[in-house]
């Protein structure tokens, strides 16, 4: 699917936080503080804590597999077991999966099942044993338990001490012999002793464990970071089978919109064009039939006849634009969008910094972009003024089409929106929607540069 790109830095004022860039609510305490008692943390404290005794079963099962199949590679045997390995390492897998999609938060596509070309048993087996999957998974189950034990390790070691010396007060009392009584000695002998108050080291003790507890709660994030990328690079799909399934994903989508223009085109010529020509034949017969008896009558008619051709070429001309302008094949971008943005019900202002033209796929989508924009905004801005920007970062045809209008626009609120999200889609391209209630509304395009 589409690329999540960085904000454009050839213009800062180009680039805005987005509706997703706002907090819906700020927090009082800041996150450094929050970090400890947040659920996210001890979510991932349990995480790290289960690896251990999961990790030593998959690590133990791996390498029996392995070892006995590859032992027994000698006979007819050791292929099959070996292939019942990587199998149940994929088992495995699955249930890792569902571990970090319920603990970490992180939801990782099933890779795809493994099939064989027949669908007989040896068929399967060959499958598994080629399948770049299944040994992915069983590489995982190898190198986790080495990164599960250090995790384990550290983070119990860290959280124990760090909760131990932050609720010492608590439970100070069960020590008499060193704090409560007549203090604690630092250092010096018999005629020379300084003593730290039972209270000054409390307090101490307390506040080195804060600091502690602090620290162990980012220590766990950055740890269990580690866990979702072995996850996420180990145990999903292959990244050709993800390309794969996008790009029949995206196929889908251009089919559908090739189809749906092709019925728009229909339509159009069946009740504009079509239609007109239809009732000025008749209208030109009629006044061929009274050309001799009634002249004036039929001059009459063939002028209005004349009006009915000018209207009708003006139909043709418009679906001809629809389809793809002139203008853009010959004139390019630049004249093409100047074209569309002088029909719009508001003053648009329109810039396009371009030193040459990108591919002419790319080109079309961008001009049907902005066209459909802009209808938006005739149809539904009540904006006073707008704006089309068009400039290339890097290997990106970037598009922002602004308008200070009423605002609320939106990916589901029925202004086509969605539709041009799945047509940049189909080409690797991205539309972003800023718009809050009261405007102004920023939307931002990016599409690639070479088809």
């Amino acid at each position: 699917m589409a690329t999540a790109y960085g904000p454009d830095t050839r213009d800062p004022q180009r680039s805005g936080s987005g509706p997703g860039g706002r907090l819906a609510a700020k927090h009082v305490v800041p996150a450094a503080l929050r970090a400890p008692v947040e659920g996210r943390t001890w979510r991932e404290f349990g995480y790290l804590v289960l690896s251990l005794p999961i990790s030593i079963v998959l690590f133990t099962f791996a390498i029996t597999m392995v070892s006995l199949g590859a032992g027994l590679l000698i006979t007819f045997l050791g292929i099959p077991v070996l292939a019942a390995g990587l199998a149940m390492c994929r088992g495995f897998g699955a249930l890792e999966r569902a571990r970090a999609r319920g603990l970490l938060k992180l939801d990782v596509a099933d890779p795809a099942p493994v099939r064989g070309r027949t669908g007989g048993l040896m068929s399967w087996v060959g499958a598994v044993l080629k399948s770049g999957v299944s040994w992915r998974h069983l590489l995982y189950s190898l190198l986790h338990l080495p990164w599960a034990v250090f995790a384990f390790t550290v983070s119990v070691t860290l959280w124990t001490c760090g909760w131990t010396a932050l609720t010492y007060p608590l439970y100070s009392w069960v020590f008499p012999a060193y704090v409560g009584i007549d203090g604690v000695q630092l250092y010096g002998d018999s005629a020379h002793r300084v003593y730290l108050d039972s209270s000054v080291e409390l307090a101490l003790t307390s506040a080195f464990g804060l600091v502690l507890v602090l620290v162990t709660a980012w220590v766990i994030r950055g740890l269990a970071t580690v866990d979702r990328l072995m996850v996420a690079g180990l145990l999903g799909p292959s990244r050709l089978a993800t390309r794969v399934t996008e790009l029949e994903s995206d196929r889908g989508v251009v089919v559908d919109t090739a189809a749906a223009d092709l019925r728009r085109i229909e339509r159009d010529l069946h009740d504009g064009a079509q239609a007109r020509l239809v009732a000025l034949a008749m209208d030109l017969g009629l006044a061929k039939e009274k050309l001799t008896d009634d002249p004036e009558a039929a001059a009459r008619m063939v002028d209005e006849a004349h009006g009915e051709v000018k209207v009708a070429l003006q139909e043709l001309r418009d679906l001809a634009r629809g389809i793809h302008p002139a203008v853009l094949t010959d004139r390019g971008l630049d004249a093409a969008l100047s074209a569309i943005a002088s029909r719009c019900t508001v003053p648009v202002t329109v810039e396009v910094d371009l030193s040459s033209r990108p591919a002419q796929a790319i080109e079309g989508i961008a001009y049907f972009t902005v066209s459909e924009l802009l209808q938006n905004i005739s149809k539904h801005a009540h904006a006073t003024r707008a704006s089309v920007d068009v400039w290339r970062s890097a290997d990106r045809l970037m598009l922002q089409v602004t308008d200070n209008g009423r605002g609320g626009a939106g990916l589901t609120s029925g202004t086509g929106l969605a539709g041009l999200t799945e047509r940049l889609d189909a080409v690797d391209g991205i539309l972003v929607v800023d718009s809050p209630v009261g405007g102004p509304t920023k939307i931002t395009a990016e599409l690639p540069w070479r088809g």
